[in-house]
């Protein structure tokens, strides 16, 4: 087997080995060799029959007088230009439907933070600001424990379980106003 690494841009100073291991054992180690696509001329590599070496193509140096180097890549490999284009599109389409998933993530999240830091409120009345950070950074399931506890809790500390040393001295003020 031959280990090959192959570098979009320029791979100068990098080492040619790879070494992992231990304080006493060493798990892996090898030498590579090295490819900079970068570094490498489109004028020697265009009419390759290789379809990886064609694939690859728009990260080669292309020559000075190359103004546009995708347009001339799409004139000479109007297949590859294709099939890299739908495997961008697919890519781009999967980014899109990370992005709105995690956005929709966040905006639970942040219904629930705002909803549970209302209920506190209305019941041991002004939040700390400690106690509105918490809330911000707290995990959902942090956050579902104590938009349960806050049913049955008589003060502020039974509902985020804080330490005693990190509330105020007038801790009274944590108290259910009905209590």
């Amino acid at each position: 087997m031959v280990s090959v690494v192959i570098f979009l841009r320029q791979a100068k100073g990098v080492a040619q080995r790879l070494r992992l291991s231990g304080d006493q054992d060493t798990y892996l180690d090898f030498r590579y060799l090295s490819c900079a696509l970068g570094e490498l001329s489109y004028e020697n590599h265009r009419h390759s029959d290789n379809l990886v070496v064609r694939l690859n193509l728009p990260n080669v140096q292309y020559p000075a007088r190359c103004k546009n180097e995708r347009a001339e890549y799409q004139r000479d490999y109007p297949d590859e230009a294709q099939t890299m284009s739908r495997f961008a599109e697919r890519f781009h389409e999967q980014g899109m439907q990370q992005g709105v998933q995690q956005g929709m993530q966040q905006g639970v999240h942040q219904g629930e933070a705002l909803v549970l830091e209302r209920q506190l409120r209305l019941k041991f009345g002004t939040l700390p600001d400690d106690v509105r950070r918490r809330i911000e950074q707290a995990s959902e399931q942090t956050l579902l424990e104590w938009s349960e506890r806050i049913l049955t809790a008589s003060r502020l500390d039974e509902v985020l379980q804080l330490r005693a040393s990190i509330l105020p001295k007038n801790s009274a003020r944590y108290s259910s106003p009905a209590s």
